[in-house]
């Protein structure tokens, strides 16, 4: 990791899966960066160390189903805050507040337990990837839907081209990310 930035570092440890889920895709696979514990580390200590500076501190982590649960959890942990989990349809067993949102061919629909936050908490949303954005509004959405406050979404991989953090931006999301794949 000498004379490497921690961007970069990252990158490096990013697997590309050509033609998955379908011909065309080339799928990011963030799998590598969890199994390395010293690369783990640095991916979560990118977090911690923007989300301790004050002005930026959450009062709690929000993670996107699933791979948002595994960073938001260490993160929240790390940062001595509680975490939320944003779940798919069907899956919390508490009443909930539910975001419907379009995929390419479709709709999704996740939820937040209505007790989740409270009115004027400051929240982090965390994922692992944008594509089109539109877990990420959703979540936004909800947890906006019982009042707190989302201060950032934060994810390691932006794919730039899909449109999803230029549509996160306009909608009023602030973003951190480590590692783009532009033009890929």
């Amino acid at each position: 990791m000498l004379n490497m930035s921690v961007n970069q570092y990252l990158r490096e440890h990013i697997r590309t899966v050509p033609d998955w889920p379908a011909p065309g895709v080339q799928f990011r696979d963030i799998t590598p960066l969890l199994q390395d514990a010293k690369v783990f580390r640095v991916l979560i200590d990118a977090f911690v160390h923007r989300y301790m500076d004050p002005e930026r501190r959450p009062d709690v982590v929000a993670g996107l189903d699933a791979r948002g649960f595994i960073l938001g959890a260490v993160v929240a942990y790390e940062l001595g805050v509680g975490f939320v989990p944003i779940r798919k349809k069907g899956k919390l067993p508490f009443t909930t507040v539910a975001e419907t949102y379009e995929l390419e061919y479709g709709s999704a629909t996740v939820e937040l337990h209505t007790d989740a936050v409270r009115p004027g908490q400051r929240v982090l949303l965390i994922d692992d990837l944008i594509a089109t954005g539109g877990t990420m509004m959703a979540g936004k959405k909800l947890l906006e839907k019982l009042g707190a406050e989302v201060t950032e979404g934060a994810v390691i991989v932006d794919l730039p081209e899909l449109g999803g953090s230029d549509k996160l931006r306009a909608g009023g999301l602030t973003l951190f990310t480590l590692v783009d794949f532009a033009g890929h």
